[in-house]
């Protein structure tokens, strides 16, 4: 476990390597932030530059189509942004979000899985202002079908 990783990744990384331990780690995100728990997110994958999270296709996240509301989608999103950057960012850092854009594709018929990715992990140790890391996310349904993708801007600086 890296010196520098966030307690968020640091109690990712003790908890098991199973569904349970997965499973844990996403109802405490959400007791540590309530929002997210809208979306009833479960947190699948979470390394370094990647994060990959579920949410199922329940009446709270219904528009009037019966469908996944586009910003309960959205705050899909977020949550891999976020878990992403916990990952990511070394505590030498903080990040917070800074802007959203997002492009919808298809109706959400079906829970959803957004999965955030970076192509290369920045060199901390050059980020000495503050600067922008753009998170693309791919929004999928149960099919694999691309039903939204987003780009969250974040502002990373060094914690001073």
């Amino acid at each position: 476990m890296p010196a520098t990783a966030s307690p968020t990744y640091r109690g990712w990384l003790r908890l098991p390597d199973n569904r349970l331990g997965s499973a844990l780690f996403s109802l405490g995100m959400c007791v540590r932030v309530p929002y997210f728990g809208t979306v009833i997110p479960h947190v699948r994958v979470l390394e370094p530059g990647r994060c990959e999270v579920t949410a199922p296709k329940w009446w709270g996240v219904h528009n009037h189509l019966g469908t996944f509301h586009a910003i309960a989608a959205c705050n899909l999103a977020e949550v891999a942004m976020g878990m992403l950057c916990e990952a990511t960012v070394p505590t030498t850092h903080r990040w917070i979000p800074k802007g959203m854009s997002v492009e919808y594709m298809a109706k959400a018929t079906t829970g959803l899985r957004a999965t955030a990715v970076l192509d290369t992990v920045p060199d901390f140790a050059a980020i000495t202002e503050g600067t922008e890391l753009v998170v693309p996310i791919g929004i999928v349904d149960a099919a694999g079908t691309e039903v939204a993708r987003a780009r969250i801007t974040t502002w990373v600086t060094p914690a001073r």
